[in-house]
């Protein structure tokens, strides 16, 4: 997807180049449209209506407002053919296609923004009003399709990838955003709706843009999701859930195209392929898995896959392949994300895309109903919190000067630590300490990006915090960056059956002993005993894996040596102290210190330096030829 507004734009060639980088988005088809100062452009994958449902769209088709509007929309409309007889009821909508897209359209022209809140699924579009010029936008409620902008003296870019926008930026494009870096380097990815280059922003999930030509960009949230205890019995709330995500995975399951799903070795997964082989029984599974045993799940996942009766397929990963495809992986995600489960992803999509076009798989679990570990901490240190200040900041100071790694030591510092000061998410690689002596600039602290967060729950337990704030920063920034761009890498469309408003309902209003009992030390209990019945005894009771990779073992091995011989060409020098994160390699290689986190954290930025930045790396670019010719029209 990509749309502009360029007064007096010259070639409409720019367009279609800037959509061919991201060709591997919409292999299916490819449009160009000029019209009232706009430029429309539209790379399909092809998954509903395939051979009506072009884009981009216009509605209405005829009448006395035929053609007032002109959308372009990544993504799926789950209940479209809900919305779609809602429309015909309500206003005698009339509709030229059977697909989503155009229900979209005729939504938004009748309902305006009050129709965004009635969407089940996951998007990102661009309506135009050509009768008033204002320019509509939004993204999906927990951020699962993604949508950049940028604005210029010519007007405004917005696209699914920020790589398509840049030829536009001009040189402001190009400058880097170090408050962003900074908190790279805390949380392992650019949080939201910030990018590495200054000039290009995210419109965030769950909200709306509205921009007209002199009037610039107005941003309104229109979602925001909120886990608010509610007194609830086990059983009903049990229920509830497995009613709503049955009820999600089968309009997950709906389109015209072969649909699989990812099994790794925990229920999540689980679930989402027993579920969906209730519609589809000859579903068939894919795993991914690594030549280091320790580290691979697809015996456990073949196992899981035999008690369910599906068909899996593996994928086997070595060290050589990722050296030969991190670049490119790296490549496609336009800011670095150093989470290294993103590697047995990439290879994992590509192997799924040779025999289906759609994937369910179980992301968002974990954040809804209380999946990781680390949500139990506030549980263990219940007692020193009720402890009087004055005797919390004594055991503070009697931590500080006991020895590093002495047994209570961390105990007494994190639970005399405030939750806001200890949690800042999933995945902490540098510490303030750390990032002073790895970076050469100042920069905003990590405390920007989640201070508010906490203050929007300071009714609620800090479990529940928790949560909240992994549900704004890591799931959109990791979880679902990840599975976009890897999935999408391979023309492969991933969806999330949990992320679904039905479901974050029926998670929303469970309190945290329901999720995470006191009696157990088990996660999202309440989830659990949903798909008890559903998933084998010995899947739901499994601790979670999620395709572990084994980034200290190849830090040690050939992967080091390359991504050491990375970081020492770098020109990124007078951004970050490479020799301190050389020192971090070396005493890693020694057996000195698990460094790995943090090197590979590093290392990602200077390949993506290389590549976006220096111009020494780059990717090859997979092309797959489209099913139509360029359509491009004036």
């Amino acid at each position: 997807m990509f749309i502009s507004s360029r007064p007096g734009a010259g070639q409409p060639a720019a367009f279609p180049a800037a959509l061919e980088l991201m060709h591997h988005r919409g292999p299916d088809d490819t449009r160009v449209e000029m019209r009232d100062g706009m430029a429309f452009g539209f790379k399909r994958l092809a998954i509903i209506d395939r051979e009506e449902a072009a884009q981009p769209v216009h509605y209405p088709a005829d009448g006395p407002h035929a053609g007032r509007w002109t959308l372009v929309f990544n993504g799926e409309i789950y209940n479209y053919r809900e919305l779609r007889a809602d429309l015909v009821r309500e206003h005698q909508a009339t509709f030229a296609t059977h697909g989503d897209s155009e229900v979209l359209a005729a939504a938004f022209h009748y309902w305006g923004a009050n129709a965004l809140p009635r969407l089940r699924g996951m998007f990102a579009f661009v309506a135009y009003d050509h009768w008033t010029g204002t320019l509509h936008a939004a993204r999906d409620q927990f951020g699962i399709k993604p949508l950049y902008v940028l604005e210029t003296s010519d007007g405004i870019f917005l696209a699914s990838e920020r790589k398509a926008l840049l030829p536009f930026s001009g040189n402001s494009g190009a400058a880097l955003d170090t408050d962003a870096l900074a908190h790279y380097l805390t949380f392992q990815y650019v949080p939201e709706p910030l990018t590495l280059h200054r000039q290009v922003k995210r419109v965030q999930p769950g909200h709306r843009l509205t921009w007209t030509p002199g009037g610039g960009i107005r941003m309104e949230r229109y979602f925001r999701p909120s886990l608010r205890p509610l007194a609830l019995q086990p059983e009903a709330a049990q229920h509830a859930i497995q009613a709503a995500l049955r009820d999600s995975v089968r309009k997950h399951m709906h389109a015209e195209v072969p649909v699989g799903a990812f099994l790794s070795s925990g229920v999540d997964s689980s679930a989402i392929v027993a579920l969906a082989r209730e519609v589809k029984p000859d579903l068939h599974a894919f795993t991914a898995g690594f030549d280091d045993q320790a580290y691979s799940e697809i015996d456990i996942a073949q196992h899981t896959a035999d008690q369910l009766g599906v068909r899996l397929t593996p994928t086997l990963i070595g060290e050589e392949d990722v050296i030969r495809e991190l670049p490119r992986i790296v490549q496609l995600l336009d800011d670095p994300v150093a989470d290294p489960s993103l590697v047995p992803l990439y290879f994992l999509a590509r192997t799924a895309s040779r025999h289906v076009t759609v994937v369910l798989s179980g992301e968002g679990a974990d954040e809804l109903f209380g999946g990781y570990t680390i949500y139990r901490e506030p549980l263990s240190l219940a007692g020193i919190g009720k402890l009087p200040p004055s005797m919390k900041r004594g055991l503070r100071n009697l931590s500080h000067v006991m020895p590093e790694g002495m047994k209570g030591r961390s105990f007494l510092e994190r639970g005399t630590t405030p939750i806001e000061e200890r949690y800042w998410g999933n995945a902490r690689i540098f510490g303030p300490e750390e990032k002073a002596a790895l970076m050469r600039f100042t920069a905003l602290p990590h405390t920007e990006i989640t201070n508010h967060l906490y203050a929007e729950t300071a009714d609620v337990d800090d479990t529940a915090s928790m949560q909240y704030v992994d549900l704004h920063t890591w799931l959109p920034g990791d979880i679902l960056a990840k599975a976009d761009r890897m999935s999408m890498a391979h023309s492969l469309e991933l969806r999330v059956p949990f992320l679904d408003q039905a479901v974050y309902q029926a998670a929303a209003g469970l309190p945290t002993e329901l999720k995470l009992p006191h009696n157990s030390k088990g996660t999202k209990m309440a989830f659990r005993e949903a798909m008890r019945g559903i998933v084998p005894e010995s899947v739901r009771d499994r601790r979670k894996l999620g395709f572990p990779t084994p980034t200290r073992v190849w830090l040690k091995g050939a992967v080091g040596d390359w991504l050491g011989a990375v970081m020492d060409a770098s020109q990124a020098g007078h951004l970050l102290d490479l020799g301190y994160a050389q020192k971090l390699l070396q005493e890693h290689r020694a057996g000195v210190a698990d460094h790995s986190r943090k090197v590979w954290t590093v290392a990602m930025f200077c390949l993506w330096h290389a590549i976006f930045v220096e111009g020494t790396i780059a990717p090859s670019m997979p092309h797959r030829e489209p099913t139509t010719p360029l359509q491009l029209s004036v």
